[in-house]
């Protein structure tokens, strides 16, 4: 015999107990019972030059607003020059963090966007072969509202927010249902989702949740 899950709002479409897991909200958020999360499973990039140093002085600067593309993996791209004709010049390789070369025609001054977005710029003393930076893309497990247009891996929905829960000041652990049946109007959607789109999104990543749209 199956206990009644309590369900405050109506949220609940179907008579079986959702499974619910716990998950950390991430910071700057304030969402109500029945958001449509995603996962961040993509988080920050950060740079520095390679081990043991450079020759030149050159620098790699990451763009300021995007500098984590679509389909970026986690882990460190290393940038190494593969050539060096002398002044104010280069030509640098970029190999992604499992080791696939994604890149073997960058110059100085170009800017490079596939998985990660920076520009290399020549300063002082020219760079040298082997000359190179690492720039690291830090792994994530945290949720937020999803948005159809994010590249963090939050695009795809994967779960329904099972209570308020205010994040503004700080990541908050709260919890999730991840698998059950949920009446669409009274979801939360994040720009570019709907009842539609999500329910699609957990049919095509056999996701156990279902989104109803209820008479």
């Amino acid at each position: 015999m199956e206990t009644a899950t309590y369900d405050p709002n109506g949220l609940l479409a179907g008579d079986k107990t959702p499974l619910q897991r716990a998950i950390t909200l991430l910071s700057g958020q304030d969402l109500e019972r029945g958001a449509l999360l995603g996962r961040v499973s993509v988080g920050a990039a950060s740079s520095a030059v390679k081990a043991g140093g450079n020759t030149g002085g050159g620098t790699l600067t990451l763009d300021a607003t995007t500098p984590v593309l679509a389909g970026a993996k986690t882990g460190i791209y290393a940038v190494r020059c593969i050539l060096a004709p002398g002044a104010n010049g280069g030509t640098f390789e970029v190999t992604d963090p499992d080791g696939f070369v994604i890149a073997s025609d960058l110059r100085v001054g170009a800017t490079f966007a596939n998985d990660i977005k920076f520009a290399i710029a020549d300063v002082g003393t020219d760079f040298a072969l082997g000359d190179g930076f690492d720039v690291t893309v830090a792994a994530a497990d945290k949720y937020v509202l999803s948005l159809a247009a994010a590249t963090d891996g939050s695009q795809v929905p994967c779960a329904v927010l099972a209570i308020d829960c205010d994040a503004s000041a700080g990541d908050k652990s709260t919890t999730a249902f991840f698998s059950g049946e949920f009446d669409a109007a009274k979801m939360t959607f994040g720009t570019g989702h709907t009842a539609a789109s999500a329910e699609a999104a957990f049919r095509k990543n056999n996701v156990p949740i279902a989104v109803r749209t209820l008479p």
